[in-house]
């Protein structure tokens, strides 16, 4: 894995980047995430959805999945952001489980949540200040059929967290390319996400968790990165492995982003080894 991703970030010639007069920087406003806030995959960034500059109205839909061969996870959402500085956002989550489901006779074969989600940026700039911009977020998630989780000892079906995040673009900073590096700090309960609902018999509190992405713009359409997310372990019915992968995007315009990673998520509900292709596209407006 390490050598896959240091050979996808050296394997191009610089490119420089290049900017719309008075506008952001075409694929600054990332990708969007499987919780439906702006940033990669699995990590919210400190931008905001869309494109929008000050007092311009911006925003993004999008769809993703990720599929392991045990497991498949489909969310699509909303999100809209108002002068660049305050994004609202919907996400809906549905996990099959129908392998797990089948081997241990569960009464239902996919978990489903929403997330609704805020973010307000509180200073900074990704670009054009000597400050990184650092927005603070906050999560409300709801998991909508709370049996299963509640079987195996969590102890609520909705719950809310903060995370803080710290972006920067730094232009020609990683071997004449464009490099974006993004600091996520989050105050989280969650199982999985929320899939398996919050807090557990292990631990039934909120942690810091770290979570971190490192992005090279190869040129103004193509990126490439890496992101990492701890979780936490808070059921002793099974390990919760710390997620990570490796992607490409491709921003053909300021409409389109379609992204492709291999996801390495490890262990999930007692089944381990849980790896695989992750693809997601996004409108934004």
């Amino acid at each position: 894995m390490k050598r896959l991703i240091v050979a996808g970030l050296l394997c191009v010639a610089p490119l420089p980047a290049v900017a719309e007069p008075g506008g952001r920087l075409l694929a600054t406003g990332g990708a969007t995430t499987i919780e439906g806030n702006a940033g990669g995959g699995l990590v919210p960034w400190a931008v905001m959805a869309g494109y929008g500059t000050r007092d311009e109205w911006g925003g993004d839909a999008f769809a993703s999945r990720v599929d392991t061969g045990d497991y498949r996870l489909d969310t699509a959402g909303v999100s809209l952001a108002w002068a660049n500085r305050v994004e609202l956002s919907f996400a809906r989550q549905r996990l099959d489980i129908g392998e797990l489901a089948g081997r241990a006779a569960l009464p239902d074969s996919s978990l489903n949540q929403d997330v609704f989600g805020a973010k307000l940026k509180l200073f900074g700039d990704l670009v054009y200040d000597r400050l990184p911009q650092v927005s603070l977020g906050l999560q409300h998630k709801r998991q909508r059929n709370f049996l299963i989780p509640s079987l195996i000892g969590a102890e609520r079906d909705a719950d809310s967290e903060a995370y803080l995040a710290a972006s920067r673009l730094m232009l020609g900073q990683a071997f004449g390319y464009n490099l974006l590096l993004n600091g996520t700090l989050r105050y989280s309960r969650a199982n999985e996400t929320g899939l398996l609902g919050f807090g557990g018999d292990r631990h039934d509190h909120h942690r810091l968790l770290k979570e971190g992405s490192a992005v090279v713009l190869l040129n103004p359409h193509w990126a490439v990165g890496v992101e990492y997310r701890e979780k936490p372990d808070n059921l002793s019915f099974a390990g919760e492995s710390d997620w990570q992968d490796v992607f490409i995007g491709y921003f053909p315009d300021k409409r389109i982003a379609l992204v492709a990673a291999w996801a390495d998520l490890g262990e999930i509900a007692t089944l381990d080894g849980q790896s695989g292709l992750y693809l997601s596209a996004q409108f934004s407006y």
